[in-house]
């Protein structure tokens, strides 16, 4: 009886039986292994990447949209003895409405001349930011109010927002300044939407501490362009912080006396019949409210950043 002779099971066997020489041989053998080396390594990264999570992504820089907008500039100031009067809201206890602060159709410093887009009064200001570490820091500092005002050249070259938040005291708003100067890289105020003006790549901002409020300015150019030599973002940064006027109204109800003698009134006060001014939510149209006897005083010009 003939013994059947056991087929050899190794690679080399097989790969004769295929007709291939030595060295093709060894072609095959070597890219098989290289291939697996590849799947094992293929395999090992995405594992450690679902372990460890996707690396975060770098914050947008165009506003318009919730999450986005950031500034690539930014600086605060400290506050002023002018409004030293108001600088606890125990003393100060009315709260802010977008009529009072956002009620001129228009703000006026030089040459530039601003109109308002829309305005927005926030009762929570968790809703006028984005960003964890910020929205924290409000509540911190005891934000109850956070009022934002839109504005834009009539050309529509330049675009600025104003965003004004009621704190618990002067000092909250120092810190909550100070705070801004690093959280500004990755949380920021909410943009308001609007589909004349809207910011681009480039921004700049200020904070002020004003009393125990916080004023924010965001200026740019609406195409996000960086500034050339004939853009004055001063001026643009000083049109939008005639806003600040309501503080100063403000400083004369609780103290009594203007801080000092008020300008001639011009046309940035002077409300145009054809736009109501900004309402608040849920609120019934009515009359405008007479104004105080005692005109206050603009706020004092800091210098250039």
């Amino acid at each position: 009886m003939t013994k059947r002779k056991r087929r050899s099971s190794a690679p080399g066997s097989a790969l004769s039986e295929l007709g291939l020489d030595d060295r093709q041989q060894r072609v095959v053998v070597w890219s098989v292994v290289a291939v697996g080396v590849l799947a094992i390594a293929l395999v090992l990264t995405l594992t450690v990447n679902a372990i460890g999570g996707a690396p975060p992504q770098p914050a947008r820089a165009a506003g318009g949209v919730v999450g986005e907008g950031l500034p690539a500039s930014f600086q605060y100031w400290p506050g002023l003895k002018e409004l030293a009067p108001i600088g606890d809201r125990k003393a100060d206890a009315a709260p802010l409405t977008a009529r009072e602060v956002f009620g001129a159709r228009t703000l006026t410093a030089g040459k530039v001349t601003l109109r308002r887009l829309t305005a927005r009064l926030d009762q929570s200001c968790a809703g006028a930011v984005w960003g964890a570490d910020l929205t924290d820091a409000l509540a911190e500092a005891g934000c109850s109010q956070a009022v934002r005002g839109l504005y834009a050249t009539a050309d529509g070259v330049y675009v600025a927002q104003y965003t004004l938040f009621n704190l618990q005291d002067a000092e909250a708003a120092e810190t909550l300044a100070r705070s801004l100067g690093s959280l500004y890289r990755g949380a920021w105020v909410q943009p308001l939407e609007s589909a004349r003006a809207r910011f681009g790549a480039y921004s700049e901002a200020n904070a002020y501490v004003l009393g125990h409020y916080l004023g924010v300015t965001w200026i740019g150019r609406a195409d996000g362009a960086e500034p050339g030599e004939r853009d004055d973002f001063i001026m643009l940064d000083l049109a939008v912080r005639e806003a600040e006027k309501a503080l100063f109204r403000r400083v004369v109800k609780v103290a009594g006396v203007p801080s000092e003698p008020a300008p001639p009134p011009g046309p940035a006060d002077t409300a145009q019949p054809s736009e109501e001014p900004p309402t608040e939510p849920g609120a019934t149209p009515a009359a405008s409210a007479p104004q105080p006897s005692a005109t206050a005083a603009s706020p004092p010009t800091l210098p250039a950043p």
